[in-house]
């Protein structure tokens, strides 16, 4: 094995809203739940999923909770800057990924959101070609797939709830 079939490159993503940063970054977190494509991106699916929470401060977790009372760790938060952005931990990978959100203002009511995804190298060459939500796990593009379609359905959210 060569040393370029180590190199796992992170996940990049970026979309544009009409909304000013705090608002932006305010809905992407208080609202979690509501435009998250809760089917397939959680563990319980919309069904089952009573919230989403986010606790804002380094350490904390984001956590989908159930009707039943039944929990899961999404990730903990390795950075927490409003409305900047945030770094956590994505859980959902086995081995602990990290996900970081900026929100960069390109203008008084509009902001770019930008999503890295990484720490590919940590996974294991199975682990890598899980599934996830969708079929193929990362070497088979499916969180490439997955965060350009959560980001679209936040876009989407904030054009449909204009405030």
């Amino acid at each position: 094995m060569s040393e370029l079939d180590l190199v796992r490159p992170p996940i990049r993503r970026s979309i544009d809203v009409e909304a000013d940063r705090d608002r932006t970054f305010r809905l992407f977190v208080d609202r979690l739940a509501e435009w998250w494509p809760l089917d397939p991106f959680s563990a319980g699916g919309s069904a089952r999923i009573a919230t989403v929470t986010v606790d804002r401060h380094v350490g904390g977790t984001v956590t989908e909770r159930w009707h039943d009372g039944t929990t899961h760790d999404w990730g903990t938060l390795l950075a927490w800057d409003p409305p900047a952005g945030l770094t956590m931990t994505w859980n959902v990978t086995g081995t602990p990924t990290e996900v970081e959100l900026r929100f960069v203002a390109l203008a008084e009511t509009r902001t770019r959101v930008d999503l890295e995804h990484r720490g590919w190298d940590r996974l294991t060459p199975g682990e890598l070609g899980e599934d996830c939500a969708l079929p193929g796990g990362y070497t088979g593009g499916a969180f490439t797939r997955g965060w350009a379609t959560i980001l679209d359905a936040f876009r989407t959210d904030l054009q449909e709830h204009p405030r």
